[in-house]
């Protein structure tokens, strides 16, 4: 069906945006402000991100989830985004899929966590359909019993966002700077992060994995591809974001305060 007949029958159309390392700052930036301020159901694929930061969700605690000696040691930015959900590092080697729709826009969706993250279970099912012990386990995708895909949400009063963290790749050291969070999945069974996550490599390709998911979002929208330039699309001064990096000032206080305990 053509975006023109789709229009014609009424479906909602979902505006597919690619990108390919785009700062994690600036695509968190942009999300909020869809959510915000549009109306049209968005699809947003950012293949990778230029260098390692690490993203928390909105009430996280640098202090009781970050190794704050080396990541201050090692400068590496860390941001809190708008959206709830854990703590990611995120690099080249990382692939963001975001869906923001509105409330109705999903035939049997409601807004809530679990709706939204059932449908989406079954839409990433098509993506991996194939591949053995690919599951749904307490909010994160594994295979087997290890980590691949992270999701973070948010619900407002029409809209919702889904946004998730796919490790395509990742640097091993790079998950020294976060602690063993105190609330974790109780599959993880207190196992460090190298031994929890595990590389969707192994499994797919990055371009077999966008195509694929590009084809699912499909099967329930007609989808029409939008080209964005991230600099203007996030400009917007009447917009304050509640996304934000963290000075260095702020962890090096919370890093003395953990020190002193």
């Amino acid at each position: 069906m053509s975006v023109l007949q789709a229009r014609k029958a009424g479906f909602p159309l979902m505006n597919l945006v690619r990108f390919k390392g785009v700062p994690i700052l600036k695509l968190l930036q942009l999300e909020e402000k869809l959510l915000r301020t549009s109306s049209d159901n968005w699809c947003i694929i950012n293949d990778g991100t230029n260098a390692p930061n690490i993203v928390m969700g909105l009430s996280g605690k640098a202090s009781e989830l970050l190794e704050l000696g080396p990541v201050l040691e090692d400068r590496v930015p860390v941001i809190r985004r708008f959206t709830g959900g854990g703590t990611v590092v995120v690099d080249p080697g990382t692939i963001f899929v975001t869906l923001i729709c509105n409330k109705n826009a999903v035939p049997g969706v409601q807004p809530y966590p679990h709706s939204i993250m059932y449908w989406t279970s079954l839409l990433y099912n098509k993506v991996f359909e194939g591949i053995n012990d690919i599951q749904l386990r307490e909010n994160d995708y594994v295979f087997g019993n290890r980590k691949f895909g992270g999701n973070a949400q948010s619900i407002t009063r029409k809209r919702w966002i889904h946004h998730t963290s796919f490790l395509w790749d990742f640097e091993g050291k790079n998950m020294g700077y976060l602690k063993l969070p105190q609330k974790a999945p109780e599959y993880r069974l207190a196992r460090c992060h190298t031994k929890f996550v595990c590389r969707m490599r192994d499994y797919m390709s990055r371009s077999v994995f966008i195509d694929k998911t590009v084809k699912a979002v499909g099967n329930y929208f007609p989808v029409k591809p939008v080209g964005l330039d991230i600099d203007t699309a996030i400009h917007d001064p009447k917009i304050v974001h509640s996304t934000r990096l963290l000075i260095k000032q702020e962890l090096e206080e919370l890093h003395l305060k953990t020190l002193s305990h």
